[in-house]
């Protein structure tokens, strides 16, 4: 059932969007296009497309080409030999980096993702002036602000405040006009606003659809968007405390499931899985994939999937997992190879030598057999999340102080991961306790959304940790490049408007 579903969606989001997407939706002419409801929903759809598991551009894709992969390479959690997983591993990275830059914006197709955020604005605009009535109006523009504001929540984060195209010069596009970056607190509004109307008119987790937008899902992302912020203003985690305790209710359905390793296995990936807040749906046929096999398995493995190995994990990374977390099920530590030779830490040859294998995903035999793909969606949020963020208000709010309660939600993850609680005595000082947090973290969520780098860079500790990981021999390293560089043709077509973000050069 949860495949029917699925490749449905898949294919209204693709059938849908595919050929609209060379149309420019600043020419489009009301009297054509949209004329009908069903027009309306294809455009919708539309907003959701960039936001799927594709190579060429969804930013959700599990390659090098996606926003987990880039993000959690800036941690203990991924690193690589070339490319850009090499430039995130020891923060190398730079404004010529355009393997990193890209995901904002560059010149020729596929462009980037910047100017999704404005494909989103001009959907709205066109909901906005159709013939629907309120009600409709309102819940497909939930829709839509929610793509936007996830699309500039994932950009925010990565490179700072952005250029955010208003309606009216999206209307007149030949009129050249530069623009600036937002200040900070404009952007935050921006992501903030559209996160609020989505939350109050979307439908609740349980209405939703299998791979659309959800009330759930907009208070999530507000959660994240609230923790970010926390680095200016402290006060943030008081909304964070109220979001979170406000998910927990029992009309909201959502709960952990037993098995941690179930959510990414096929048995486990139902519509009605209590602890998805958002999932990608992906199918073999479909236009939103999950090639993640392909880029972890090793070329020389004895078994169904012959991978490229484009990525490894580190053995800091996997000694950090107790032995008996569950968690740490598919992080893989050896494998027989093509010859009948166990490939190990001790024997590791060119494929183990950094760390282990982070399957993360149980494996799909059809891999093979279908292009790369795998036929599992790709996990992005989930209830656990919640829960280790009120952990973390609890203890972090002005006023906060470290409690029982806090212990307890971490517990509750801890448990479910096949481990021992915790106790209040074991974190002399609120930094232990923190330290413990992000430990959690990383296990908990790896491979998923890339906020672990969120995470570390919310507590300044990602210049320390890729320092740590580097042994010390990092020179480009800096506390400056906590934000990824702007393409330099942003900077150019700013015309003195745009700045580059401090680390970098103009």
């Amino acid at each position: 059932m949860k495949h029917i579903v699925m490749m449905g969606i898949a294919a209204l989001m693709l059938n849908s969007c595919y050929d609209l997407t060379p149309i420019n939706y600043a020419e489009i002419n009301p009297s054509i296009f949209p004329k009908s409801e069903k027009d309306l929903q294809a455009l919708v759809m539309s907003c959701y497309y960039p936001l799927r598991g594709s190579w060429w551009d969804g930013i959700n894709t599990t390659s090098e080409k996606g926003q987990m992969y880039v993000n959690d390479c800036c941690t203990e959690i991924l690193t690589g030999k070339f490319d850009v997983q090499l430039l995130c591993s020891d923060m190398s990275y730079n404004e010529m980096s355009t393997g990193i830059t890209w995901f904002y914006y560059k010149r020729e197709e596929p462009y980037g993702y910047i100017n999704k955020i404005s494909r989103c604005t001009l959907v709205a605009d066109e909901i906005a002036n159709s013939t629907m009535t309120e009600a409709q109006k309102n819940r497909y523009m939930a829709e839509v602000r929610c793509a936007r504001a996830f699309m500039s929540f994932i950009l925010y984060d990565m490179f700072g405040p952005l250029v955010i195209a208003p309606l009216e010069v999206l209307k007149n596009p030949l009129d050249e006009k530069p623009l600036p970056r937002l200040s900070n607190d404009e952007m935050v509004k921006f992501i903030e606003d559209d996160l609020l109307f989505a939350a109050e008119h979307l439908p609740m987790p349980k209405a939703a659809e299998y791979g659309r937008f959800s009330a759930g899902f907009a208070n999530m992302l507000l959660i994240r968007l609230y923790l970010h912020e926390t680095v200016n203003d402290k006060h943030y985690y008081n909304l964070v405390d109220s979001l979170a305790r406000e998910m927990m209710k029992p009309a909201w359905g959502y709960s952990l499931v037993s098995s941690y390793p179930s959510l990414f296995e096929a048995k486990g990936q139902t519509a009605d899985n209590p602890e998805y807040i958002f999932v990608v749906p992906c199918s073999y046929e479909g236009y939103s994939q999950n090639q993640w096999h392909m880029m972890v398995m090793p070329p020389n493995i004895d078994g169904p999937v012959k991978g490229w190995q484009t990525i490894q994990s580190t053995w800091y990374f996997y000694d950090s997992f107790e032995t008996a977390d569950t968690r740490k099920t598919y992080l893989i530590d050896n494998y027989t190879d093509d010859k009948g030779h166990l490939v190990n830490r001790s024997d590791p040859g060119a494929t183990m030598d950094l760390g282990p294998i982070p399957q993360k995903y149980a494996m799909d035999a059809g891999v093979a057999a279908n292009n790369g793909y795998s036929d599992l969606d790709i996990v992005l949020y989930r209830y656990a999340d919640v829960l280790l963020s009120l952990s973390e208000a609890i203890v972090m709010k002005p006023g906060g102080s470290l409690t029982q309660e806090a212990v307890d939600l971490m517990n509750t993850i801890r448990r479910r991961a096949g481990l021992t609680d915790k106790l209040l005595t074991d974190f002399p000082t609120t930094e232990a306790f923190i330290d413990q947090l992000l430990v959690e973290r990383s296990h908990e969520f790896w491979c998923e959304s890339g906020q672990y780098r969120a995470d570390l860079i919310r507590f300044d500790k990602l210049y320390d940790r890729v320092m740590l990981l580097n042994n010390n021999v990092a020179p480009y390293a800096s506390k400056e490049k906590y934000l990824f560089p702007l393409p330099l043709s942003v900077i150019v077509d700013g015309k003195g408007l745009v700045l580059q973000n401090p680390g970098y050069s103009n």
